[in-house]
C-alpha cells in the first residue's frame, strides 16, 4: 500500500494539486509568493496534461529503444518471447470474469503475434499489483493464459502469477525460464517502460532483447497536442514515474 501511495504523491495530477494547495496557504501570509507558488503549480499542471509534453519527456527524459525488427529479432537468438503485465480490469459485467486492461491487451497481442512470427514459445508475468491489492481476485497471468488461448489460439508456455512489481517480474520468472534452458529472451513492454524492465531482467540472468511497443507519439495536430486532456495527463504520468524510478535506482546505486 506505501508504495503506490508514494507514487500518487510524487505524480500528476495530484503533485501539482499538492502544491497549489500550499500556495494557498501562503497566500495567507505571503501574498505573492503564495500567488506565485500557486500559478506554478497550474501551469505545471496544465503542462502535464498535454499530450506534447508527454511525447517531449518521453523523447529526452527516458533512454531510447527502437522497434524490433524481424531480422533483429532472428539476430538475437531469443529462446522465448517474454510479455509484462499492465493491470487487470478486475469485473468486466460484459464479460463476466476479469479481462486485461487495454496496456496488458496490446502487450499481450504484440506478445503473440511476434511468437507467431518467429514461432518462439510465449511467456507471461504479471500477479497482482501493489495498487490492486483488495480489489483483484484473479491474477494477471491467469487472465493472459485464458485469453491468449481463447482468443488468438496461442498458449503460454510459462505463466508466472505471484509477482507484485517490475522487479518481482524479473526475479520470478527467471528461475522458470532458466530451468527450461532459456537465457535469451525478447523482452515485450511499453517503450517507456523498457529502461527499467530491461534492467530488471539483466539484472535477473537473462540476455535481453528489447521489444517494445506502446511509444508516446503524437496523435494529433501540432495546437491540439498541447490542450490539456486525460489521454495527455496519463501518458506524462506514465513517463514521469518512469523518470522517477530510475532516477532513484541511480541514487540507491551510488
Amino acid at each position: 500500500m506505501f508504495k503506490p501511495l508514494l507514487s500518487a504523491l510524487l505524480l500528476p495530477p495530484l503533485a501539482p494539486l499538492l502544491l497549489a494547495a500550499l500556495g494557498l496557504l501562503l497566500a495567507l501570509t505571503r501574498r505573492r509568493a503564495g500567488l506565485l507558488l500557486l500559478t506554478l503549480s497550474l501551469a505545471l499542471l496544465w503542462l502535464f496534461s498535454c499530450h506534447g509534453s508527454a511525447v517531449w519527456l518521453a523523447r529526452h527524459a527516458l533512454p531510447q529503444f527502437a522497434p524490433l525488427s524481424a531480422a533483429a529479432l532472428q539476430s538475437s537468438q531469443a529462446q522465448a518471447i517474454v510479455v509484462l503485465g499492465g493491470g487487470l480490469l478486475p469485473q468486466a459485467p460484459e464479460y463476466g470474469e476479469p479481462q486485461p486492461r487495454a496496456q496488458t491487451a496490446a502487450r499481450l497481442r504484440y506478445g503473440v503475434w511476434l511468437a507467431r512470427q518467429s514461432g518462439l514459445p510465449l511467456a507471461f508475468s504479471g500477479g497482482v499489483g501493489w495498487a490492486a491489492e483488495g480489489a483483484q481476485q484473479e491474477s494477471e497471468a491467469a487472465v493472459a493464459a485464458r485469453v491468449a488461448q481463447q482468443d488468438y489460439g496461442v498458449p503460454l508456455r510459462w505463466a508466472e502469477a505471484q509477482s507484485r512489481d517490475t522487479a518481482g517480474n524479473a526475479r520470478l520468472l527467471a528461475p522458470l525460464l532458466q530451468r527450461d534452458g532459456v537465457q535469451r529472451i525478447a523482452l515485450v513492454t511499453d517503450a517507456w517502460h523498457m529502461p527499467r524492465a530491461l534492467a530488471a531482467f539483466e539484472r535477473a540472468g537473462l540476455s535481453v532483447t528489447p521489444a517494445p511497443m506502446g511509444f508516446v507519439l503524437p496523435v494529433e495536430r501540432d495546437l491540439l497536442q498541447w490542450m490539456p486532456s486525460a489521454y495527455g495527463l496519463l501518458a506524462s504520468q506514465q513517463v514521469v514515474r518512469e523518470w522517477l524510478a530510475l532516477a532513484a535506482a541511480r541514487f540507491l546505486a551510488v
